[in-house]
């Protein structure tokens, strides 16, 4: 599942651009947005087995999630392998294998 994050980024920026949005994408609401869409995904599953939500529509929302990420990346610069890579190493040391496993309790519970 090989991706190229920068030119998605690029298509993304330049879908906003010809509409003129950067002016609406602060990364305030950007993050609002992120939230927003977090929730409509949430949406699709309320109230259901996990199995009856509508895949086509769990990936239209994921999708406009993603986006918003992606939006949100460009807007300080980050690097996605970078920050994922940094998040799992810290979460490593939070989370030992040998004492979170088939524990979901929270790291200063371990």
């Amino acid at each position: 599942m090989a991706c190229d994050v920068d030119k998605l980024i690029q298509q993304i920026v330049e879908f906003r651009d010809k509409r003129n949005w950067a002016q609406f994408h602060n990364p305030k609401d950007l993050a609002l947005g992120l939230s927003i869409e977090a929730a409509e995904l949430n949406e699709l599953f309320l109230w259901k087995k996990p199995e009856e939500a509508d895949p086509v529509r769990v990936r239209e929302e994921l999708a406009d999630v993603l986006i918003f990420v992606l939006m949100l990346l460009e807007k300080y610069g980050l690097n996605l392998e970078e920050i994922v890579r940094e998040k799992l190493a810290a979460n490593e040391e939070k989370y030992p294998a040998d004492k979170a496993r088939n524990s979901a309790a929270k790291y200063t519970d371990l």
